[in-house]
């Protein structure tokens, strides 16, 4: 038994099914087109319902007309006799527009129910999504257009062109123009002919294909990569560089990663594989350039990559051929941002711009120093401490280098000495000032070695000053007074007038030039040493911590230090010594770049 219920718009109804030998899973229901099933009632939109027994075509097959304007609501109203002798049920609340039943196997395994309607039915009608809003003008019967008069249901192309016109009619969308797809059912029971083809329904078509991704080429998509994978980790692309431009020296310090994987390697660039071959491959650059191997930190883990870290130093009179260089392997095209501090850092700026294409990120000095100072001690160096010093170092016998643990610098006074000085009173990792400085530093003993004997490089300089004597030029205490002076306690070793022999003729025509060099170097040692002792006696602080390139391969003026804040400080003061003496600046720098980075 069938009950088809008609609410007065003709959008809302129910229906229900009763049939012998279909359950629910054996019902089917389609809306057919306006006016394919028998006569409308009450001249609203016809309704049809399909799958019933082909004996009962005139019976089954039952229709219920919307309700109109000269109908109104009206109360449900069965059509048919009830089958095999089922009790009548009340009718069910309005099930959703969208209700499509189309399983049509009967129970038990019979064949499929057939009629000549119901084919001709299949797969024209679909029901799609209800349609917007009426225009002005519309019909008053939920503002929906005259309805197309009726076709045959025997015509396949009537058919067709009536379904549009009654989805349309009905409230409902057309579905897109496109090529229909089919799938095939086929026989049942063994013999019968397999029924006509049904549509897909749209949501269960295959959907075409995108088309595939245009290939761009290795380095385009390297870059692409590096920089997602950057974004992603919160790091900046490779290669990681941070520069320390000084007045003498151009410090540079290099991360290789050796964590790089295989997919990595595959899609590098090749200027970014050249540059790495480059700087690791090679321990000199040119004539200048020298990469420290013995200062090399393996194994370091740097923003989430682990890998090593290289120092690097040349001439800042070589910056340009430097520049060049960049230029020239197109250091431009890796899309990676240079860290540089120091006052070449300015001074190059323009040049880095002009030539290279590259934009420098400029960075204050002594902040880079001494982040860099406390990230290399607190990593140590390849296992050992960072940080030493020099125990009894007035007996030169028994003078010897000693591990110092940094775990706890504050506070300090940090003393860099580079081409100047600068002396740094140290209170947190964030909290400094400078104390003071001198322009007595490397760049004087260097500049002066080769004004007086005629060298050309720093190890050179040093080279000479390690076999000289510095007696033979400076004016000792002992060549005052003839001994110690006792009432102050100066011995008569000490110095009282740097360079003060070279009065007398007969003493410039004995002395070497390595004397030359050795009185030089302990002139600006001296200097250096007694403005820092009394830095830290007038801040009070009993640690001093001696870095700069200008203790780099220097153990005399390292001793000669040591030896002054012992005695002169009569044990009070400690003089502190770092591996890596004149690198902290680039490494600050390169930290930077991460925090950089991090910020964006």
């Amino acid at each position: 038994m069938l009950k088809l219920v008609s609410g007065g718009s003709g959008q809302d109804w129910a229906c229900s099914v009763a049939e012998a030998g279909l359950g629910s899973e054996g019902a089917a229901f389609e809306a057919a087109r306006p006016g394919d099933l028998g006569e409308p009632s009450c001249g609203g939109p016809g309704w049809g319902c399909a799958g019933t027994p082909d004996s009962a075509l005139a019976v089954g097959m039952l229709q219920a007309g919307a309700a109109g304007s000269a109908c109104g609501r009206q109360d449900a109203e069965e059509l048919g006799e009830p089958v095999g002798g089922a009790e009548e049920r009340p009718a069910r609340l309005p099930p959703p527009p969208a209700l499509r039943l189309l399983n049509r196997k009967p129970q038990g395994g019979s064949e499929e129910i057939k009629t000549s309607e119901n084919d001709s039915q299949r797969g024209r009608l679909r029901r799609g999504p209800r349609a917007a809003p009426p225009a002005s003008g519309m019909g008053d019967y939920g503002g929906q257009p005259e309805r197309s008069a009726p076709h045959s249901p025997g015509d396949p192309a009537g058919a067709r062109a009536a379904a549009v016109n009654g989805l349309l009619h009905n409230g409902f969308h057309q579905l897109p123009v496109q090529q229909p797809r089919f799938f095939n059912r086929g026989p049942v029971g063994g013999g019968d002919p397999a029924p006509p083809r049904l549509l897909l329904q749209p949501e269960l078509q295959p959907q075409p294909q995108p088309p595939p991704a245009q290939h761009d080429s290795p380095a385009k998509k390297c870059r692409l990569r590096r920089r997602m994978d950057s974004g992603k980790k919160n790091r900046p692309p490779f290669p990681w560089f941070g520069m320390d431009i000084g007045g003498t020296l151009v410090k540079l310090v290099y991360f290789e990663p050796k964590d790089i994987t295989a997919e990595e390697e595959q899609e590098e660039v090749e200027n970014l594989k050249s540059i790495r071959k480059y700087l690791t491959s090679n321990t000199a650059y040119g004539k200048t350039g020298i990469r420290d191997v013995h200062l090399e930190l393996k194994n370091l883990t740097m923003c989430g990559r682990k890998g090593n870290l290289h120092f690097i130093r040349f001439p800042s009179s070589a910056m340009h051929t430097f520049i060049q260089m960049g230029s020239e392997k197109n250091f431009s095209s890796l899309h990676t941002t240079l860290c540089a501090t120091g006052g070449g850092a300015f001074k190059f700026e323009e040049d880095f711009r002009m030539i290279a294409n590259l934009q420098l990120h400029k960075l204050d000095e002594l902040d880079c120093l001494i982040q860099g100072l406390l990230y290399v001690d607190s990593v140590g160096f390849n296992g050992n401490p960072e940080c030493y010093y020099f125990e009894n170092p007035t007996n030169p016998e028994l003078c010897q280098k000693k591990p110092y643990c940094l775990d706890n610098p504050y506070p300090m006074l940090l003393v860099n000495m580079g081409s100047g000085v600068s002396i740094l009173a140290v209170y947190s990792k964030d909290n400094y000032k400078r104390v003071t400085g001198t322009s007595l530093g490397g760049g004087t003993f260097l500049g002066l070695c080769c004004l007086l004997t005629g060298c050309e490089t720093f190890e050179e300089a040093l080279e000479m000053a390690a076999k000289g004597d510095s007696t033979n030029v400076d004016k000792l205490v002992k060549d005052i007074y003839g001994g110690d002076y006792e009432r102050f306690g100066l011995q008569g070793s000490a110095v009282a007038s740097s360079f003060g022999n070279m009065m007398s003729k007969e003493k410039r025509d004995s002395i070497s030039k390595e004397d030359l060099a050795r009185a030089t170097l302990v002139t600006i040692t001296n200097n250096i040493g007694s403005i820092a002792r009394m830095c830290a006696l007038n801040e009070n602080i009993d640690r001093v911590v001696f870095a700069g390139n200008f203790l780099r391969i220097n153990m005399v003026s390292m001793k000669l230090l040591a030896y002054a804040m012992d005695f002169w400080s009569k044990g009070q003061l400690k003089a502190l010594f770092l591996e890596h003496e004149g690198y902290f600046g680039a490494v600050g720098a390169l930290l930077e770049l991460f925090k950089m980075t991090d910020d964006q």
